[in-house]
């Protein structure tokens, strides 16, 4: 072989080499593969991202909000808009949960796969004796939906109306603004309190409610056809945890395909191609 001739030295690069070319190798057939499949009818549309702290306390919270930072920087670079619908802060600078729209082209089929467990690794800022923890956030990612697509029957509906808890000056404490909507036949409920106008909460909290409704369909007729794949094949369950972001090893981890990346703080700030 060539590489016999080599001196100790010039035969590490050359393995190293090797081994980055491979490990691109895989990265790029994992992309053929999804470019292969058929095209969502999704792809092309608007999304609404929610994203919530799991296990992990104030770090989950604070594990969440990275996740709401990277996502608006990679929004910010694909030049999409983003509009909160609704956010519930922490008393550390974290979230305990936040709804927001992406408005762009191509949104739904850059963000889908994001849905799921998140899970990242890290000491935290509170952590006094320098322990590693772990703790999660979840992420949902829903394509808008047209009012044509999902039918609501107004009777269905339980609207209440609220003062809201956040943002918005005088306003908040004189008027009754927030709006909560209740879908009864499925018990799915939607809150929105951000804006200061109650007919703009409203809208907008029947905007996320058709969303989930229409997610809520997609996934039955998933199921459906996961149920079907698995009685002919005997496929597993999906692992729920889908990405950990482990900072002492700057490494950012996808389980599906098994794909390992460096440099964790390029990737939270948003690069994500």
């Amino acid at each position: 072989m060539l590489i016999d001739g080599l001196d100790e030295d010039m035969v590490t690069l050359v393995k190293q080499e090797i081994e980055s070319l491979e490990s691109q190798l895989d990265h790029l057939a994992q992309w053929l593969k999804l470019a292969l499949l058929p095209k969502d009818a999704s792809d092309e549309r608007d999304i609404i991202m929610e994203i919530r702290a799991g296990a992990g306390g104030d770090e989950a919270g604070l594990f969440a909000a990275d996740l709401f930072r990277m996502y608006s920087r990679y929004a910010q670079s694909k030049g999409w808009d983003i509009d909160i619908i609704n956010i519930n802060e922490s008393g550390i600078g974290g979230l305990k949960e936040i709804i927001f729209e992406v408005k762009g082209k191509g949104a739904f089929s850059r963000l889908k796969y994001e849905r799921g467990v998140h899970r990242v690794q890290r000491v935290p800022t509170t952590e006094s004796s320098g322990r590693i923890h772990t703790s999660t956030a979840t992420v949902a990612v829903l394509p808008q939906a047209d009012e044509v697509e999902v039918s609501i029957n107004p009777d269905d509906l339980k609207i209440d109306i609220f003062h809201s808890g956040g943002a918005g000056g005088q306003n908040v404490n004189k008027v009754a603004t927030a709006v909560r909507i209740t879908h009864l036949p499925t018990g799915t409920v939607t809150i929105c309190q951000d804006e200061r106008s109650q007919l703009r909460n409203k809208t907008q909290a029947m905007s996320v409610l058709r969303a989930r409704l229409l997610d809520l369909e997609q996934r039955k007729q998933e199921a459906a056809i996961t149920e079907q794949r698995r009685s002919q094949v005997g496929t597993g369950d999906r692992a729920e945890k889908i990405r950990t972001y482990n900072f002492s090893q700057d490494r950012v981890s996808d389980h599906r395909i098994g794909l390992s990346l460096h440099n964790l703080p390029r990737i939270l700030e948003g690069e994500l191609d």
